[in-house]
């Protein structure tokens, strides 16, 4: 029976059965003695492309010729950036799969199409520079020629005046001659040179797009070597599949409003890949996954936690910090050594490094490259967290989810995009955009001012994703119509979850802030200080539009200072989610209406006025910004 091994992917489990790749049917007991012969190459195909944060995982299809018992097909050349310990198959109806192996072989040089198409095309403009080359020798040589001509006609013409036997017709035609024949010769140096640099460019850039195709690769290819087993006569096909770094993708987003506040917005949801992996992709059917490939079968073993408790005096500097995901670690690095001191660092530095180094753990693991050294670098990210949780977060509910930065690219559970069609994407440099889907929302249009810190008004409007795609955090590109209007961040989205988005600043309305009056008053042994502002709302739209204004009071991080809102006209909003999540932290918010070309006298008012009270022995002493969300 085919044994079947699991391989899990950020919770996705595949089935994997052993593979053949089709090259060559031939016993398997002439497998040794033939081994150092040239491969034959088999048909195969990319069928399918599944692209990872970090890396893809490509699904081969491998004509297995007609014919039973013991074949063995081998899939030649793999790209240069194959993960070797990833390499799988998968049989099918008549085909069982005996071995699947990985090999490299040296080659005398690169068997890649485009590249031998480079080389030849380099061959052939190596030789016209010699032509060219030659050419320029015997422009060279005529023009010496003609200039002892010049000299030898000087002379004789000088010889025969003097003896009185001057025959001006044929001098002058043997003046005309050396004119004509130099003019033609500098044109022709002149043309030679020209064909010599534009010859000497081509050359360049081809040698340039050969060195980007070759970078990293060497005299080596590598081979897939698949042993299966045929009951039935007919051809057949079989699946191998491996994964690949040098690829990878993220998410980006265009948002175009309609004409009207009624039309929807159009979202078109993209995929930017870097491809580079050395191995074109034609025609495929393409999947992205927000997955981290897992190609262990066990969870890493915990450690005992030692904590130690030592005088609070004691505890200065920092924690080594780990390196970032992707860079190497050696053996008896800081993943080695006890965390004696957290206070130094910060929690999103703790919690930073703590996701860095399961990454670098879990490709290590994928590398089948020391499962020791990965274990320990696990449980030293899990004592980052609990450090963290311990001793350095002040907020349990700033420090809930281990090993899941705010905002990052895997949060929330793991997502796969599968795009209807097939698609082409070449290997190359730079990055290329595949559009995953296109959809259509209904805005609800509102105007965002916070004049103390701009005094420009935002159109926003709010969307419901109503679509069947989760929308990853990524940059996104606003366009009014056709009109570019800036770029924002776009947060995680759910389906179903609403959202906000930005088309811009508004030009047709205006808003300002300023104080109005500041008292001080002395009532028992407190000072109270008192503070008016007004903020004046500008519109010359035509329409009626709503409006929210923010603003802000000091929040008071102790009990030695109050502050309280003394009134507010009109009243802050009663928005359920504004009350829970900003009230509370003395955000001001105000949900307004405002009528068409309400400016000048008939702008509108936003007032209010707060009091702080202290001991009079008491002053603010800092200031200092916090992000409330975090």
């Amino acid at each position: 029976m085919t044994k079947i091994r699991w391989f899990v992917t950020g919770g996705l489990a595949f089935s994997l059965g052993c593979l053949a790749v089709g090259l060559w049917a031939r016993p398997a007991a002439d497998v040794a003695a033939k081994d150092d012969a040239p491969p034959k190459a088999a048909t195969s195909r990319i069928a399918a492309v599944t692209v990872y944060p970090n890396s893809a995982l490509v699904t081969r299809e491998v004509e297995v010729p007609a014919g039973q018992g013991s074949m063995e097909l081998v899939v030649t050349p793999l790209p240069p950036h194959v993960v070797s310990s990833s390499l799988y198959s998968e049989g099918s109806e008549g085909i069982r799969i005996l071995t699947t192996r990985f090999r490299s072989r040296p080659v005398k040089e690169d068997t890649r199409e485009e590249v031998r198409k480079l080389q030849d095309e380099l061959r052939k403009l190596q030789l016209n520079a010699g032509k060219l080359q030659a050419d320029m020798k015997a422009c060279e040589a005529n023009m010496q020629l003609l200039n002892k001509l010049e000299t030898f006609t000087t002379a004789s013409t000088t010889h025969a005046t003097e003896k009185g036997k001057l025959d001006s017709e044929s001098t002058i035609a043997l003046i005309k001659y050396v004119m004509d024949g130099r003019a033609e010769r500098t044109k022709e140096m002149v043309k030679l040179n020209q064909d010599v640099q534009d010859n000497n460019d081509k050359i360049e850039f081809a040698n340039r797009k050969l060195r980007e195709l070759t970078a990293g690769s060497s005299k080596t290819e590598f081979d897939a070597v698949i042993v299966v087993d045929k009951v039935n006569d007919g051809p057949g096909k079989v699946r191998l599949n491996y994964l690949v770094d040098q690829a990878a993708w993220r998410p980006q987003y265009k948002f175009r409003s309609g004409k009207t506040a009624k039309d929807p917005v159009q979202v078109e949801y993209l995929a930017a890949v870097v491809q580079q992996t050395g191995e074109d992709w034609q025609g495929v059917n393409v999947m992205f996954s927000t997955a981290q490939p897992m190609l262990n079968a066990t969870p890493p073993e915990l450690d005992m936690l030692a904590v130690s408790v030592v005088p609070r005096a004691s505890v200065t500097g920092t924690v080594p910090m780990p390196v970032r995901a992707g860079q190497p670690t050696q053996p008896g690095e800081f993943y080695k050594q006890p965390i004696a001191n957290p206070y130094g660092n910060t929690n999103r530095d703790l919690q930073e490094a703590a996701a860095d180094l399961r990454k670098k753990a879990q490709s290590e693991l994928n590398l089948k490259a020391r499962d020791n050294r990965a274990n320990e670098v696990f449980n030293y990210a899990a004592t980052l967290d609990q450090a963290r949780e311990l001793v350095v977060a002040e907020d349990i509910s700033r420090s809930a989810f281990i090993g899941m930065p705010r905002g990052g690219a895997n949060e929330g559970p793991t997502v796969t995009y599968k795009l209807d069609g097939r698609y082409s994407v070449p290997s190359r440099n730079d990055e290329q955009v595949i559009e995953v889907a296109r959809i259509d929302m209904a805005p609800d249009y509102f105007y965002k001012a916070v004049p103390i810190l701009t005094p420009h008004v935002y159109r926003q409007a709010n969307l419901v994703n109503k679509s069947k795609f989760v929308l990853l955090p990524g940059e996104a590109t606003m366009y009014d119509g056709s009109d570019f209007v800036g770029r924002m961040n776009l947060p995680l989205v759910a389906v179903g979850e609403q959202f906000t988005v930005g088309f811009g600043a508004e030009p047709q309305m205006q808003v300002q802030r300023q104080m109005l009056s500041k008292d001080r008053t002395m009532q028992g042994g407190n000072q109270i200080l008192k503070f008016e502002y007004r903020i004046l709302v500008s519109s010359y739209k035509a329409d009626k539009v709503k409006l929210q204004v923010w603003d802000r009071l000091p929040y008071a991080e102790n009990e030695q200072m109050g502050v309280t809102l003394i009134k507010a006209t009109p009243e802050v909003s009663k928005d359920p989610l504004y009350q829970r999540e900003d009230r509370p932290t003395n955000l001001l918010r105000w949900d307004l209406d405002i009528g068409p070309e309400q400016n000048g006298e008939k702008a509108l008012a936003v007032g209010y006025e707060f009091k702080l009270e202290l001991d009079k022995q008491m002053t603010i002493g800092a200031f200092q910004n916090r992000d409330n969300k975090k």
